[in-house]
């Protein structure tokens, strides 16, 4: 398939792209050209105090998640807010706190749009989180996941 109808068919995807409250999914943002910015600690912690925040106000329930060096996964049931507003709130927010603790900052963090899945009935929602909490140890970034400083699941 040549990039220009992969491209056309990419819009059609997320022009699809449904948005259920009450609904599980799987979100995943990626830094801007997979810079690894959360390889800092500090970014790393702004990026989850953005999360939490969502979720103290009720916008989303978070029931797992890692921060990956260049990368996001969010295991979410989803609240009020459609998935396009809650991802591009959680990516403005970190990105204004994030470059204005860094005085190195480039200015942009994160890469265009993001993918989800929504989980369907059979999926085991403690599988997908083991999966999306077991990222440092498949990435080869720790031996035992208790090293890795950026994760949390609501089963803990």
């Amino acid at each position: 398939m040549d990039s220009g109808r992969f491209a056309q068919r990419g819009h059609a995807l997320r022009r699809g792209r449904v948005s259920e409250p009450g609904r599980i999914y799987l979100l995943t943002a990626v830094t801007h050209r997979r810079t690894p910015v959360f390889r800092d600690g500090a970014s790393a912690r702004l990026l989850v105090g953005e999360m939490r925040a969502l979720h103290e106000r009720a916008q989303v329930r978070s029931l797992a998640w890692v921060v990956m060096p260049d990368h996001l996964h969010w295991l979410v049931e989803l609240g009020p807010l459609p998935l396009a507003s809650l991802m591009q709130r959680l990516k403005s927010r970190s990105a204004i706190a994030i470059n204005k603790a860094s005085p190195n900052s480039t200015g942009r963090l994160w890469q265009k749009g993001f993918h989800d899945h929504a989980l369907r009935r059979e999926e085991a929602v403690l599988d997908v989180a083991r999966y999306v909490v077991a990222n440092p140890l498949r990435a080869g970034l720790v031996a035992r996941l208790g090293d890795y400083p950026h994760w949390d699941a609501v089963w803990l």
